[in-house]
């Protein structure tokens, strides 16, 4: 993809702040461009920004300016946004998940394909140094083999502290596609792909009620299942469970436990990007659990780092936040929902290759 590589931001909403203290000013990417469906807001951003001019979508999708579009809309326009900057031949990189559907995701990597365009995804925060040293100390032996793990996430729900949190409550939302992506990238890191899963899903709420913002008061509906719980079949034999949650108020479980024959993992929060690894050996007795120091990873890492880790790799190697990865991550939720819906086991159709380990990255390296 080459030096100096320019990007063009589509979707100026809360997340899109933290790519651009990342991307601003990095030495491999510039900014040359954002674009939003409130002009006023694509107009303010590039005001604070020198070189970077506000454009229309279409206009930032077509402009000779933009090598990848960083695609930070809403998940029901992810694919339409993608389709626009593929036809436009040149490289999407979006927040995850993929796309709303997974007959859409398949669309765009399709397009791509035959464009001979690159396609990455977040979530990026397991290329940080939390989850690779986790995966350093199960590649490493330090449970034995791998037979389980678990995963939770409990949230009372977003809109508590979003202003304008409808997204998360419709087609492409709830607990499973707006935060399952994180658990379901480390999962395949720390123990590879899935090959079929078991699903059961609940939506004991109608409406929910924003919390802060212009709009506090104000009732939206709640038009997907707030409460996924799940199995997962692991190609390697692993089972994982999982829950996912909107209804709760917290949990005391640990975001991700990887259990072996040997000892127990304790992998921490997969939306950051760092945080203490724990290791309880079988026989540790009364030493108990130890922190493992950070082994891999990029160090200090902050949104976006898996953009510039897509344009590092620039046809040279496979992404770490690659479309694939995304595409098996998202047909894994889907068939959760599907397996709820249809009470049956369902088998997955896609498989992917973990992505390549991080090596113990100091942030003078990669930013």
């Amino acid at each position: 993809m080459g030096d100096a590589h320019r990007i063009g931001v589509v979707g100026l909403g809360v997340i899109s702040r933290a790519y651009l203290d990342t991307l601003v000013g990095h030495r491999a990417v510039r900014v040359t461009a954002v674009a939003d469906l409130e002009a006023s807001r694509s107009a303010a951003v590039a005001a604070e920004l020198p070189g970077v001019r506000a454009l229309s979508v279409e206009e930032l999708l077509s402009s000779p300016d933009v090598d990848t579009v960083l695609n930070l809309t809403v998940p029901a326009a992810h694919a339409q946004i993608a389709l626009g900057a593929i036809g436009h031949g040149k490289h999407v990189y979006g927040e995850k998940p993929l796309a709303a559907e997974l007959t859409d995701a398949r669309t765009v990597l399709d397009a791509a394909a035959k464009a001979a365009v690159g396609v990455g995804c977040a979530p990026d925060t397991v290329l940080g140094t939390g989850v690779q040293t986790a995966r350093a100390a199960v590649e490493s032996g330090a449970v034995g083999r791998p037979l389980f793990a678990s995963a939770a996430m409990v949230t009372p729900g977003h809109e508590r502290w979003h202003p304008h949190p409808d997204f998360y409550y419709t087609a492409g939302g709830g607990p499973l596609l707006d935060m399952g992506p994180y658990y379901l990238s480390s999962l395949v890191h720390l123990l590879g792909p899935v090959r079929a899963v078991i699903g059961a899903s609940s939506r004991l709420r109608p409406e929910r009620v924003i919390g802060s913002g212009p709009r506090t008061g104000e009732r939206i509906p709640v038009e997907v299942d707030s409460h996924v719980s799940g199995v997962l079949e692991h190609e390697g034999g692993a089972l994982t469970t999982i829950t996912t949650s909107f209804d709760g108020v917290a949990t005391t479980a640990a975001p991700i436990e990887v259990h072996g024959e040997r000892g127990t993992l304790s992998v921490p929060d997969p939306n950051n990007f760092d945080g203490e690894v724990q290791l309880l050996e079988l026989g540790a007795g009364e030493k108990g659990w130890r922190t493992l120091p950070p082994s891999a990873g990029y160090a200090g890492a902050a949104r976006g780092v898996g953009l510039l880790d897509f344009v590092a790799a620039d046809g040279r190697r496979a992404p770490r936040a690659s479309g694939e990865l995304a595409l098996h991550v998202l047909e894994t939720m889907t068939a959760l929902l599907r397996s709820s819906a249809e009470g049956r086991r369902i088998e997955l159709t896609t498989s992917v290759e973990r992505p390549a380990p991080v090596p113990l990255t100091p942030p003078q390296e990669w930013r």
